[in-house]
């Protein structure tokens, strides 16, 4: 009698694994990809339907990775473990990009800046407002996720931002936050809080040196705009 053969699947995972070994990322869809996560997670099961079927509903690896736990889990075949491992791809992307923010000049390495707050809050539904805290150097000293709001609005008052950077003994702050719509245009809410902060700031000669706005649709910048 021959062997009894496994699971399709089995072949196909080894082959999907072997593909990534070879040429990393771009040898895979993005389908595949997240398949070859949940197959970590989801050891027993053919697991690609519920890999396109969370990209058919966050609408893209970004979404996937920004969504709630419980949302995740309204997927089909989608339990607790795999909820926990997508989140924590995505917090440990964020956190080596925020490891890659120490020690460097933030204002002359924008784009370092924008990778991060990217990969934290670019895809999330609702806005989220964050600080980082600066020496005399530019260089990271903390960063505060200050504020959780909603889809179109997180409340943060620029008293806030004061007391932070002098807890911090901060000589500069750069402003972050999120447009969960997709457009990175500021708002005139956004406009209004910038000034306010700066004005703030000020007296204390603590400066203001860039509010980034970032969304799936791209980043604006108050600095690069000539607007602080």
């Amino acid at each position: 009698m021959g062997r009894k053969k496994g699971p399709h699947w089995h072949g196909h995972r080894a082959r999907l694994r072997e593909r990534f070994r070879r040429a990393g990322e771009v040898a895979l869809a993005d389908y595949e990809l997240l398949e070859l996560l949940l197959t970590y997670a989801i050891p027993r099961r053919d697991v690609k339907p519920q890999a396109k079927v969370l990209l058919e509903r966050f609408g893209s690896l970004a979404g996937v990775l920004a969504a709630p736990e419980d949302e995740l889990q309204q997927v089909e075949g989608i339990g607790p473990s795999a909820s926990l491992l997508i989140r924590l791809v995505k917090e440990l992307g964020a956190a080596s990009l925020a490891g890659e923010l120490k020690g460097r000049d933030l204002v002359n390495s924008p784009e370092r800046v924008v990778a991060f707050a990217r990969m934290k809050f670019g895809a999330e539904r609702e806005e989220h407002f964050a600080v980082l805290y600066l020496n005399a150097k530019n260089e990271l000293i903390d960063v505060e996720v200050m504020q959780r709001g909603t889809v179109d609005r997180a409340v943060v008052y620029p008293r806030q931002v004061v007391e932070g950077a002098l807890r911090r003994g901060a000589s500069g702050v750069i402003l972050l936050h999120n447009h969960p719509s997709g457009h990175p245009d500021p708002s005139p809410e956004d406009r209004v809080l910038t000034g306010q902060v700066a004005m703030a700031l000020r007296p204390l000669e603590i400066r203001l040196l860039d509010h980034l706005i970032v969304a799936q649709g791209g980043h604006f910048s108050f600095r690069e705009k000539g607007l602080l």
